[in-house]
Order: C-alpha cells, then sequence, then structure tokens
C-alpha cells in the first residue's frame, strides 16, 4: 500500500511503501484463535442463544501508542479478505471452506460517544448486507423500528448516503430493512398493513409470537424475538439487538454462511468514567458468540476483573475464561492478561533497520543509509511511531535540498509526547513525568516523586501498557524508552507542561525518596542489593539535576567500599550520550558529577590498569568538588592503587592523611599503615597493630598476613579462618571470598587435598563477585598446590605473569615467582630455581616484599640473600627450617603416591 504522505513530500521519485515488519506471531495467535472459534461453534452443543456460556470469542491486542496496533489489524484485515494479500511470511490458516467475514471498525470514529454505538452496529448489518444479500428479518425489524422512533423525519437511506458508510454497499441495506418489513407482512398474512410504519408491523408481529403463530416463529424464531420487539427502542434495547443479530447469522443458508470477524481498533477512546459505551460494546461481544472479536486499544481489557461488578454486565473469570491472568502470573507481568491478551511488543533492532529500509526507496534500493537507520534504530528503542516521525523528518531534510546525515535524528519528537499523553489525566501526567526522571520504580517511589499523598494516580497509571513490569525486579515499574526520552528531552507544547524548576523539584523528590527506601530497608530485597539500586538511580539523578543535597549519597558510598564485592555502577552523564558517539564527555563540574567518578573508578579498578584508577582519583581529587570525608574516600583508594603498583611511599602518605584524619576511614587507613609495614619487612611494627583494628580493620586477615610468611602455616590458616568467620558474621561475602581464598593459598604449601576443598569454595564464592586480584591469587594458590607436579605448572605461570602485568598488580609478581620458587625446589630443577630467584630479585629490587626473596631461598636450601634485613617475629633459621620442611614434606608426599 503506497504511503500517500511520503509520496506527495518530494517531486523526486521515490518510492514510499507503508512498510509492515513482522508481526507473525500475532497472525499465528489470531489464526490459531479463529481455528479454535471455528470449531467451537460448528459443536453440536453449541447454542447462539445461550446467555450463561463462558465466553472466548475474542482476541485482545494492547500496546502503547503508536506501537503498531493499527496498522496490524489493517493488515489482518486485508488478509482474511483475500489470501495474496497476506505476507509471504505469515503462514496459511489452518481452515478451509469457511468464509470469513472481517468487518474492521476504528471506535476513534465510530464509537466516540455512547449516541455513536448505532454507527458500530449499522457498519456490522451494512458488510453483512453486501455479503449475504437477503434480509435478516427479526434483527432488521427491530433496526428499522428503532431507527423510525429515534430518527423520525430522517430515512435511513438518506443517512446511509450522507455518512457514506460501508461504501457502494450502504444503499443494500435500506432495501433489505424494507424488504424484511414487505416479508413479515406477506408471512403473518396482513395485507392491510403495506406501506406501513415498521411500529405496527412489529407490533402484529409480537401478537402473532405471543399465538405462537407458526409462519411468525418461522419468520422470527428467536426465543427472545417479542420481548426485544416490544421493548422502547432506544439505545438500550439497541444494545441487546445484536443477539437477534447472531441468531439470524445462525439459521443462513450454507451458500450464504459467513462467520464475522470484527476488529474493533483504538479501544481506548470509547473509555469514560461510567463506562458507558464500553458496557455496550461489551453486550455486542456477549450476545454474538458466533462471531470472533479482535479488540485493539493502549490498555489491557479488564472484562475478567471481578472488581468491575456493577459497571459492566458481565464480569470475572467465569465469564471471561481467555482475558483472566494466567495462575501465578500477576495480570500485568510481562504484558500478560490472558491466554486471549497479548502486549504488542516493540520492533527488534533488525526490524526497525528492514522497516526503514523498505519505507523509502530509489530505484529499488533503500533511501535512508544504514548509518541513519542504526541511529534512528537506537533512538527509537523499537516505537514504530518513532520510525515514522524519523522517515517524516528524512523527507523534510531531503526537501530542503539538504542530504540528511546522522546527527539529524539524535532526536526526539515532540508528537511522542502529545500522543503518550493524550488520554491521562492531570495526576497520571504528573507522575509520569515524575516516573521518567527514575529508571525503574514502584508505587511508593513514583508516589513520593511525584509529591502526591495518595498512590491512585500511580495506580492507574502502571495499568497502562506505555508502563512494563517485571514482579521480580526491585521496582517493578519501567517507563517505555523512547517515551521516556521524549518527556525528558523533546520540546513540550502541552498546557501543562514542566518548567526546569518543575523538573529539578522532582528529582529532589525523587531522590529523597530514594533514600528513604534505602534507609527503611525491605524485607523482600537483601540489604546490599537494595544498596547498590538505590545507588545507581541516585547517582545519575544528582547528577543529571545537579542536586546539592548528597547526605544519603555519601553514606551510601561508603557503605558500598565497605565490602570488596564492586557491583558496576553504571557512569552517569549530564545528558543522554550521543547516539553518534563523537564528543569527548566534560569532567566533573558539580559534587554529584565528583561523587559519581569517584565511585566509578573505585569500582572500575577491578577491570582497569591500577595506573589509570590513581589518575582518575588523582584528577577528581583536584576537582576540589569533594566534601572533607569524600575526599578522604578517593585518598585511601589512591593509596591502595599506589600500594598496588609498588609506590610503597605515595601509599603510606595517603594512608597517613587517611588515619590522621580520624574519620570513617581512620581503621582501614591504619590497616593498610599495617601491611605496607609489613610489605618493608617490618613484621613486629604490622604486628602491633593488629590490637587497634577491630572487625573494621580486619584485623584477623592482618595477622594472617602476617604468620604464613614466616612459614606458620597452622596459625595463619586460624586467622583466615577467624576472617571468614567475622566475614560471615557480618554478612560480608567478599571479604568472605577473600579470606577464603587466603585459606586455599596457605593450605596449598602444606595440604594440597586439603587446598583443593578450600580452592572450590573460594572459586564458588567469587563466582557472583567481581574481585579481579582475589580472583588472580587463587590462580596463583592452584600453582601452589599443583607445585612438584606435571600439571603445566611453568606454563599456567607464564600466562598469570601477564594477566597480572596488564592488571596493574605488581604486589602479587613476587608472590607468584614464589609459588614458582616452591614448584622448581620441590622438582629439585636448580637452574630453573635460579632464573626464578634472578626474576623475583627484579621484582623486589625496590625493597618491598624482600621477605620473598628469603622464602625462595630457604626453599631451595641456598644461603640467605643480600639485601634489606628482615625483621621477623621469629628468628631466621627458624622461619627457614619450616619452609625447607614444606618442601621436604611435598617432594616425600609425591614420591610415595607415584
Amino acid at each position: 500500500m503506497t504511503d500517500l504522505r511520503a509520496l506527495f513530500s518530494s517531486n523526486d521519485p521515490v518510492g514510499s511503501n507503508e512498510a509492515f515488519t513482522n508481526r507473525q506471531d500475532q497472525w499465528d495467535l489470531v489464526a490459531t484463535a479463529i481455528e479454535e472459534h471455528l470449531r467451537h461453534i460448528a459443536a453440536p452443543a453449541f447454542n447462539v442463544e445461550d446467555l450463561e456460556a463462558p465466553r472466548n470469542n475474542l482476541i485482545v491486542f494492547h500496546g502503547v501508542g503508536g506501537v503498531g496496533k493499527s496498522t496490524l489489524l489493517r493488515k489482518l484485515e486485508s488478509s482474511l479478505t483475500a489470501a495474496d494479500q497476506r505476507p509471504v511470511h505469515w503462514g496459511a490458516p489452518a481452515w478451509a471452506g469457511e468464509k470469513i467475514l472481517p468487518i474492521r471498525i476504528d471506535l476513534a470514529r465510530s464509537a466516540s460517544t455512547g449516541s455513536d454505538f448505532e454507527r458500530v452496529v449499522l457498519t456490522i448489518r451494512l458488510a453483512l448486507a453486501a455479503t449475504v444479500g437477503r434480509p435478516l428479518p427479526s434483527f432488521d425489524l427491530a433496526l428499522r423500528r428503532y431507527w423510525d422512533a429515534q430518527h423520525p423525519g430522517e430515512p435511513l437511506e438518506e443517512y446511509v448516503r450522507r455518512t457514506g458508510l460501508v461504501g457502494k454497499f450502504g444503499q443494500m441495506l435500506p432495501g433489505q430493512l424494507q424488504a424484511a418489513v414487505s416479508e413479515a407482512i406477506g408471512a403473518l398474512q396482513l395485507p392491510g398493513l403495506v406501506g406501513s410504519a415498521a411500529g405496527q408491523v412489529t407490533t402484529a408481529l409480537v401478537q402473532a409470537l405471543r399465538e405462537r403463530r407458526e409462519r411468525a416463529r418461522a419468520l422470527a424464531g428467536c426465543a427472545r424475538t417479542a420481548a426485544l420487539l416490544e421493548a422502547e427502542p432506544d439505545l438500550e434495547a439497541l444494545s441487546f439487538y445484536p443477539h437477534l443479530l447472531a441468531w439470524e447469522i445462525s439459521r443462513l443458508p450454507a451458500k450464504k454462511a459467513a462467520v464475522p470477524v470484527l476488529l474493533l481498533d483504538t479501544f481506548e477512546d470509547t473509555s469514560d468514567r461510567h463506562r458507558d459505551t464500553e458496557r455496550l460494546l461489551q453486550r455486542l461481544v456477549w450476545l454474538m458468540p458466533n462471531c470472533f472479536f479482535v479488540i485493539s486499544g493502549r490498555n489491557r481489557l479488564q472484562w475478567a476483573d471481578t472488581a468491575l461488578q456493577g459497571q459492566l454486565d458481565y464480569t470475572g473469570p467465569a465469564a471471561w475464561p481467555g482475558l483472566a491472568p494466567q495462575v501465578g502470573q500477576p495480570a500485568r507481568a510481562a504484558g500478560q492478561g490472558g491466554a486471549r491478551q497479548h502486549l504488542i511488543g516493540d520492533f527488534s533492532e533488525q526490524d526497525c533497520d528492514t522497516y526503514l529500509a523498505h519505507r523509502l526507496t530509489q530505484d529499488g534500493q533503500p533511501l535512508i543509509s544504514p548509518d541513519i537507520r542504526a541511529v534512528i534504530t537506537q533512538r527509537s528503542h523499537g516505537l514504530p511511531l518513532h520510525l515514522d516521525l524519523a522517515v517524516a523528518r528524512f523527507l523534510e531534510i531531503r526537501r530542503t535540498g539538504r542530504t540528511p546525515t546522522p546527527a539529524d535524528f539524535d532526536h526526539t519528537f515532540p508528537a511522542l509526547i502529545a500522543r503518550t499523553l493524550s488520554d491521562l489525566t492531570a495526576d497520571e501526567r504528573h507522575v509520569l513525568r515524575s516516573a521518567s526522571l527514575l529508571d525503574a520504580f514502584d508505587l511508593d517511589l513514583a508516589t513520593h516523586a511525584a509529591g502526591l499523598t495518595h498512590q491512585a494516580a500511580a495506580r492507574r497509571l502502571i495499568e497502562r501498557p506505555m508502563i512494563t513490569e517485571d514482579p521480580y525486579a526491585i521496582w517493578p515499574y519501567h517507563l517505555h524508552g523512547a517515551i521516556r526520552t521524549a518527556l525528558r528531552t523533546a520540546d513540550d507544547h502541552t498546557e501543562d507542561r514542566w518548567t526546569p524548576a518543575d523538573w529539578h523539584r522532582a528529582a529532589e523528590r525523587a531522590l529523597a525518596a530514594l533514600g528513604q527506601q534505602r534507609q527503611d530497608g525491605r524485607a523482600d530485597v537483601p540489604g546490599r542489593t537494595l544498596l547498590v539500586a538505590c545507588l545507581r538511580q541516585g547517582l545519575r539523578l544528582a547528577r543529571d539535576h545537579r542536586l546539592d543535597d548528597l547526605s544519603w549519597l555519601t553514606d551510601a558510598a561508603f557503605a558500598y567500599t565497605d565490602d570488596s564485592v564492586w557491583e558496576p555502577l553504571a557512569p552517569p552523564t549530564h545528558a543522554l550520550v550521543s547516539a553518534s558517539g563523537t564528543g569527548p564527555h566534560p569532567g566533573p563540574d558539580t559534587p554529584a558529577d565528583a561523587l559519581a567518578e569517584l565511585l566509578v573508578a573505585i569500582g572500575r579498578r577491578q577491570h582497569e590498569h591500577r595506573e589509570r584508577t590513581a589518575e582518575r582519583l588523582t584528577a577528581v581529587l583536584g576537582t576540589g568538588l569533594l566534601s572533607g570525608e569524600l575526599a578522604e574516600l578517593a585518598l585511601y583508594y589512591r593509596a591502595k592503587a599506589h600500594k598496588d603498583l609498588g609506590r610503597t611511599d605515595a601509599a603510606a602518605d595517603g594512608m597517613r592523611q587517611v588515619a590522621d584524619a580520624g574519620g570513617r576511614l581512620a581503621v582501614r587507613a591504619r590497616r593498610g599503615l599495617a601491611n605496607l609495614a609489613r610489605i618493608r619487612g617490618d613484621f613486629p611494627t604490622a604486628l602491633a597493630a593488629v590490637p587497634t583494628l577491630g572487625w573494621k580493620g580486619r584485623h584477623h586477615r592482618v595477622l594472617g598476613h602476617i604468620r604464613w610468611p614466616h612459614g606458620d602455616i597452622d596459625r595463619a590458616t586460624a586467622a583466615f579462618e577467624a576472617a571468614r568467620t567475622e566475614a560471615e558474621q557480618h554478612d560480608a561475602p567478599g571479604e568472605r571470598a577473600i579470606a577464603q581464598t587466603h585459606i586455599a593459598l596457605v593450605t596449598a604449601f602444606a595440604d594440597p587435598a586439603r587446598a583443593d576443598d578450600e580452592l572450590a569454595l573460594a572459586h564458588q564464592l567469587l563466582a557472583h563477585l567481581d574481585q579481579r586480584a582475589t580472583t588472580l591469587l587463587a590462580h596463583v594458590a592452584a600453582l601452589v598446590r599443583d607445585a612438584g607436579t606435571d600439571r603445566d605448572v611453568t606454563d599456567r605461570a607464564t600466562v598469570l605473569r601477564t594477566e597480572i602485568t596488564v592488571a596493574g598488580l605488581a604486589w602479587l609478581t613476587p608472590l607468584l615467582e614464589t609459588a614458582l620458587a616452591f614448584h622448581h625446589a620441590v622438582r629439585g630443577a636448580q637452574d630453573d630455581l635460579a632464573a626464578t630467584l634472578d626474576r623475583l630479585h627484579e621484582a623486589t629490587a625496590n625493597g618491598d616484599f624482600a621477605y620473598y626473596r628469603h622464602i625462595a631461598a630457604a626453599m631451595g636450601d641456598l644461603p640467605q640473600p643480600a639485601g634489606p634485613a628482615i625483621r621477623w617475629l621469629d628468628d631466621e633459621p627458624t622461619v627457614r627450617t619450616r619452609w625447607r620442611t614444606l618442601v621436604t614434606t611435598r617432594q616425600h608426599r609425591l614420591h610415595g603416591t607415584q
């Protein structure tokens, strides 16, 4: 079908087709449902006059405005009309020999008010007039009586001609209605009523039916005909006449038989506070069980909700089993509302590209280039309306004589706002704008962000298809991406549009609401999970809207760093990232910017070289935007980066500044100083600090680090086990994984069998964490466990050395070489051991970790190396004896098993 708007937009010979992409799943659903309907109405037990049987003669498609519902119904209409109109990728329907009569009615025009319900009824009857070509007596008599009463002096012929209903077939209906009147007169042998009004004829027919005359029953044998013909011919009566129409359709001769499929589009336009029009349309569906209905609208059809009892005639899951939510699944979960209720989803990226490629063509080739199509696709979030608006923009730019570029489509469209807000109340629009500030929300969060005291508006809003639901998420509701982008970035010309101050105040409310949820906690969400989720949303809000009150974010930042888990915090941006990806991002220029950059730098250090971490932290400190305690946080983690890079003096200086400040990180900084003392070989100083550290200073782990270089494996293991137990008591999975990995490391020297189990547990604990250094440490522990064997220890060490270098974790290199020295000493490979000692000497040339050279020499029973003296806790011969004993014990173990 030609797109006329595109055709008339340019003088160039541009091919402009109304592209239709995918939707094969929807066709399969409709075809299957019609097939089931045909089997149902063909069954001997089916009775068109049964008013109590559940109804399953419909299927509902709902979705956000612009998602393609009307296009789908138009394509369904043409596909059901003629097989050659069906898209090639749509399969042929299973039914054969059945005449399907598709009747599409746009309720935006045909049923916008209760009085226009008659247009719906007339449209159905007119379509049947063209198909069956004969009167439908009982219905036609009732309709003619209604018309004469409600439209006195306006012949039906004139009305049909004036409105143009059903085109050329419109003139057939008045004749068939008159034929029905004449047929009634002839059947009842009432020649005196020829030319009389329909009212007189129906009165005579009712009397004949009451007297049970055979001719009358043959003419209008539906059990409820007399009652309907006697009723006052008003709109209420008209809404029950479809029962007569269904009865007439059921008794059509085989050659005239047809199964109407009514496609009711834009169902949301029938909504009103009292559901008056919806009640009339529901009767239509219920009273015509032999017809099939395809309904599309923005909202889920709620007829199966028992809460509507009294507002509609037929409600509840027993009446509409196909519309009821599936057992165990929320009504809106994943857009699901029952087996016959389906959410129209967005296009996939491939579908978007296909749509745009076929929408405009020139000489058989796509007019929109691939790079422009990629930008449009990214910005659309799969919403077909956005694609159409982008096509219009493409043609508009082209008409000016300029060639469109990808940057022209890094753009949002105000028309999306108009479509979205058109049928929302003032409170719903207020909540929608507030919710657009949030990546995800629940009723409380949306309500507080909007500054409302009641949830009613938010509850109504989440029933809209622009809101998707994931019942298993922390905050279950998400606003459609394209709509959210348009609300926040496009020019808003609505009467109640927000000012920048309105957006700023809403962002402050949203940030405060997130902080309150984080403080209160939730029984259904683990504390750490809620913390990270609140941080992600809070950082973006504070940064995008330049908010000043960072109090709860500061507390959350320290809580985030308290355990070494390092969940990713997506870096927020000042504005939406350009789809073209061009242009550098500005540096931090607000405290919120600086806080976001600080936490991202700390979290990203698991994936970046420690040199990059130190640079980022130095830069954020240089802005002067961090408050005192946040500056200490940056200083502390920069000092840790310096420690990892082997810059012991710089690390000590940073740790000392933080410790002297006496803030939240003072204990952790004292732990850092104790570790730096150990790194320099001053074990007594490190040990003296342990009693001052406590849990926050990870005292047990610090003690384990002091004990194991002495070869005191039992006491080191006990210390790390105590650290693991304490971490479990404090629900600190990151610290627990670190302690467990060190247990695996120290036991690997003495008991490889136990180490195997300890390593398995360590990897299990690390699997869900982002701890790069600890993971590499576990690999080193595996080398120690396999020392002396032929399990490719040397080759694995070579790979591991590269990984350690790439990560910028210089402190791990001496440990890796010590593990290799243990392997070569056990094997008695003196040349390999000498080469390893040379590398170890190079890695510790600055004096840091020099004690590893003493340990490696003791393993090989070699003389004590020259260099800085080590201040051991025990005398050096004792330490040397312990390490040499570990080597000989491993040798005996291996020889005994070979």
